[in-house]
């Protein structure tokens, strides 16, 4: 079952789909693209938001605007990209980000330098919750982490998910086939948030990416 396990689909929530209608073509633009399954994963900013309660309140309103539009929908399963902020870990309710009720709980990390307090954060909710983290296409990564920072991100008990359109860049493509060489868990997503720039594109990761390669990515979501 082809998952795209990251994407901007509910309308009107974040800097993702902009109307129910265009989340309607991205759901029909992702079958058509092969998808049987799609995880919702809208922006999850601790700063902006009242509380982990108001946001899954708000995420549930636009899912519910979604199925109303089209019964269909209601196989879209729920889920949250949040983004790494100091102090996350103590955040009540944290724990109810998770992927769709499973133990995956998906991370997006600054788009700055190095520090260590980003794994620090990452390790406190993911053992003190007992969950698996999911680093976010972390391809994105290699502009701002040295080879030894890149390491050590590597070495957390974690998965990786890489975005499709890192096989359309030479560099993040030869980072990400180096990292599904030496066996680290990945998973692919589309980090789709439109119907223009940044649309489902499971046909670039198809026309780039070996099937048995994609086909893997499934064995490993089923085994964690």
């Amino acid at each position: 079952m082809l998952t795209d396990n990251h994407c901007h689909i509910l309308p009107q929530f974040d800097d993702g789909s902009v109307s129910v209608e265009m989340s309607l073509q991205m759901a029909e633009m992702m079958r058509k693209q092969g998808v049987e399954r799609i995880i919702a994963t809208p922006h999850f900013y601790a700063h902006r938001e009242e509380s982990v309660d108001a946001y899954l309140a708000r995420r549930q309103n636009a899912y519910n605007e979604l199925v109303k539009s089209d019964s269909s929908c209601s196989d879209i399963l729920l889920g949250a990209e949040i983004a790494v902020e100091y102090g996350i870990s103590s955040l009540a309710g944290i724990e109810k980000l998770r992927m769709a009720d499973t133990d995956y709980i998906l991370f997006e990390l600054p788009y700055t330098l190095f520090s260590q307090w980003y794994l620090n954060e990452i390790t406190d909710i993911s053992y003190g919750f007992g969950l698996t983290p999911i680093i976010a296409h972390v391809h994105r990564c290699i502009d701002y982490y040295s080879k030894s920072e890149l390491e050590e991100l590597l070495r957390l008990d974690a998965v990786f998910q890489i975005n499709n359109e890192a096989f359309g860049n030479h560099k993040e493509r030869q980072f990400v086939k180096n990292l599904i060489k030496e066996g680290y868990p990945y998973l692919f997503g589309s980090d789709a948030h439109n119907l223009s720039g940044r649309r489902p594109n499971w046909d670039l990761l198809k026309k780039k990416v070996r099937a048995d390669v994609i086909d893997n990515a499934e064995v490993i979501l089923r085994q964690l």
